[in-house]
C-alpha cells in the first residue's frame, strides 16, 4: 500500500472514537513510520505534520492503556514528534518510564525540565537513564533528593565528575541507601573510598578493603578517631554494636532495593514486616514504595501526628481499613509514637480521602516538611 493510501486510511481511523479503531490507528502509524525509517525514506513533510496531529490527538483523548502502548511503541523511535515525547514523559510514571529510559528524542534540557516539573518517581527514572550527561547529573545533585541521588549512584554509566562523587560520598554519611552503590561504583577513587569507609558497616568495609587494598589497621584507627571526634571527647562505647547496627541498616536497605528491582515489593509487605517486629525494614520499605526519603518516614513516625503516617500509607495503596493495625504495630515498636492518642488516630483516617495516591504522596511530603 502506498504512503498516500496508508495516510487516507489513517485519517479515516482518526475520525472514529471506537477503541478498536484507535488501536488500529496507533498500530498503523507506528508501522508506517517504522517502515519508512527502515528503508531510509524520510516521511514527507505534509504527512509528518498530519501524523504529528494524529499523535497529539491520541495522547489527549486516548485511554490510559492506549497511551501506555503508544509510549512503548515510541520509546526507541528517532522520528517521534518531540512535543509528543515530552507529553508522554510527563504522563503517569508507568507510561512515562520507557520514554524517560530510552527515548533518543529527549535532550538534556528536556530531562532537566522534567527534574523540575515531574514527580519524584519521574526524577528517579531520569537518574537511572543510561549515559546521563554531566549537565543532567549536576541538576540531579543540585536537587539533593536522597532517593534520586541513590538512583544516580546506582547508575554506572552516568557521567559523574570526581567532585560529584565526593558530594555523594559526603551525603552517604546520612543516607544509608547511598553507601552500597557508592562502594561498588566503578569511578570511586581510593581517597573517596577511605572517606566512605568511615560511614559504612563491617560488610561494606570488607568490600572497600578488598577493592582498594586499604590498610585495615590504618582504617580502624581512622574510624576510632572519627568516633572520638563525633563524641567530642565523651568516652567511647564499644564499636561492635555500632557496626552491627550499621550493617543491619545496610542489609535492610539492600533487601528492599532488591525486592523493588524484582517487582516483588508490595504494600502488603509493610504489614508483614511489622508483624515480624522489624520496624527499620518497614521504614525502608515504605520509603521505597512511596519514593520518599527514609528520613521523612522516620520523622512521621516520631511525630505526634499519625495522619502523616496515614498519608504515606495512602500514597502507597494501603487500605483505610488496614491502617489502624499498622498504626498499632508502629506505636508498639516505636515507644508509643506517633502520638496523639485515640482521637488523633481517628482523625488520621481522613488521610484516606477520595483522591489519587500521587496527591496523597504530595501532601505527605509537604506536611512532613512542615512538621
Amino acid at each position: 500500500m502506498s504512503q498516500a493510501a496508508q495516510t487516507a486510511q489513517l485519517l479515516s481511523l482518526a475520525r472514529s472514537r471506537e477503541p478498536a479503531d484507535r488501536e488500529r490507528l496507533l498500530a498503523g502509524i507506528v508501522e508506517m513510520c517504522d517502515a519508512g525509517q527502515a528503508q531510509g525514506q524520510p516521511t514527507a513533510p505534509e504527512v509528518q505534520i498530519l501524523l504529528d496531529s494524529i499523535f497529539m490527538t491520541l495522547v489527549v483523548e486516548a485511554e490510559r492503556d492506549i497511551r501506555a502502548r503508544l509510549a512503548q511503541s515510541l520509546a526507541d523511535a528517532s522520528w517521534a514528534p518531540p512535543a509528543l515525547i515530552n507529553i508522554l514523559a510527563l504522563d503517569e510514571i508507568e507510561i512515562a518510564r520507557p520514554i524517560i529510559a530510552r527515548s533518543p528524542i529527549l535532550q538534556d534540557h528536556d530531562l532537566i525540565r522534567l527534574l523540575v516539573q515531574a514527580t519524584l518517581e519521574h526524577q528517579i527514572e531520569i537518574a537511572r537513564r543510561p549515559q546521563l550527561s554531566p549537565a543532567v547529573v549536576e541538576a540531579i545533585l543540585a536537587k539533593d533528593e536522597s532517593a534520586v541521588l541513590t538512583a544516580l549512584a546506582s547508575n554506572p554509566t552516568a557521567q559523574i565528575s570526581p567532585e560529584g562523587l565526593r558530594r555523594l560520598v559526603d551525603k552517604a554519611r546520612d543516607v544509608v541507601a547511598l553507601r552500597s552503590p557508592l562502594a561498588r561504583h566503578p569511578n570511586l577513587s581510593s581517597d573517596l573510598a577511605e572517606q566512605l569507609y568511615l560511614w559504612v558497616g563491617r560488610a561494606l568495609r570488607d568490600t572497600l578493603i578488598g577493592r582498594f587494598q586499604l590498610d585495615p589497621d590504618k582504617m580502624a584507627a581512622a574510624v576510632e578517631a572519627s568516633l572520638r571526634s563525633a563524641h567530642a571527647g565523651a568516652p567511647l562505647v564499644d564499636n561492635p554494636p555500632i557496626e552491627q547496627a550499621e550493617d543491619r541498616e545496610e542489609m535492610e536497605a539492600a533487601l528492599v532495593e532488591k525486592l523493588d528491582a524484582a517487582g516483588q515489593l508490595r504494600p502488603g509487605y509493610l504489614l508483614r514486616v511489622l508483624r515480624e517486629r522489624r520496624l527499620p525494614l518497614f521504614l525502608f520499605a515504605l520509603a521505597r514504595l512511596g519514593r520518599f526519603d527514609v528520613r521523612q518516614v522516620r520523622r512521621a513516625i516520631d511525630s505526634n501526628r499519625p495522619e502523616l503516617l496515614a498519608l504515606a500509607c495512602s500514597a502507597v495503596g494501603i487500605d483505610r481499613s488496614v491502617f489502624p493495625t499498622i498504626l498499632a504495630h508502629v506505636r508498639e515498636l516505636n515507644g508509643g509514637r506517633p502520638g496523639g492518642g485515640p482521637e488523633a488516630a481517628r482523625k488520621a483516617s481522613g488521610a484516606f480521602g477520595p483522591f489519587a495516591p500521587d496527591i496523597a504522596a504530595m501532601a505527605f511530603r509537604q506536611a512532613v516538611s512542615a512538621a
